[in-house]
């Protein structure tokens, strides 16, 4: 098991569950980063920006400390 951000370009994963229970793993939550849904990571912004990632067919940026929360099993 590992967090999105440390997914490689291309690699998909399969959310095993988000971290914490504030706002921001609520929001996740609300985004679709649902426990059991499958997520690629396609790319880092340069100089340590957010993470973009496409989950049910969306693209979606997230800050790396968010992407952290996210405890993927990667797929393949």
């Amino acid at each position: 098991m590992t967090t999105l951000d440390q997914l490689l370009p291309g690699q998909r994963g399969q959310i095993v569950q988000i971290d914490g229970v504030d706002g921001i793993a609520s929001r996740l939550r609300e985004m679709g980063f649902i426990p059991g849904e499958a997520v690629e990571y396609l790319r880092r912004a340069p100089l340590g920006g957010p993470v973009k990632c496409s989950i049910h067919g969306c693209r979606i940026a997230v800050r790396g400390g968010e992407a952290r929360r996210v405890l993927v099993q990667p797929i393949g």
